[in-house]
């Protein structure tokens, strides 16, 4: 059996209220297309593949914004650094606590025994 694979492309663009659909970036229209270029060349851009029926499932899922069913690793690996920074916050407000603490009872304690040395060579 021979195996047949086939390539297309198809590029949904939602803007306000409704949603169009392309074959290719040549069919876009030359406004879209422009920021199209601007949206895609950004850090939180990726590139999606659909390899069959149930990606395009997935994708039209999405698109209507039900939650999928998909395990994603970007979105674990983007929890998970988010729970990281969420761990260092708690860990910096923690040690500026301490910080703080010491600042105010490191002098008072100076000031303890600088009164109790007065006091008692004094008496």
């Amino acid at each position: 059996m021979a195996l047949v694979t086939t390539r297309s492309s198809t590029i949904f663009i939602a803007t306000g209220e409704s949603t169009q659909v392309f074959h290719s970036v040549n069919e876009v229209p030359r406004l879209l297309r422009r920021r199209l270029n601007e949206t895609t060349q950004s850090t939180s851009s990726a590139t999606i593949l659909i390899a069959d029926k149930r990606g395009r499932e997935e994708l039209v899922r999405a698109l209507q914004g039900e939650p999928s069913r998909v395990h994603c690793r970007l979105a674990d690996t983007i929890r998970a650094r988010q729970s990281e920074r969420a761990a260092l916050q708690r860990r910096q407000i923690s040690v500026r606590y301490v910080r703080r603490c010491l600042e105010l009872l490191v002098p008072l304690a100076i000031a303890t025994s600088l009164w109790f040395l007065v006091d008692v060579h004094f008496q």
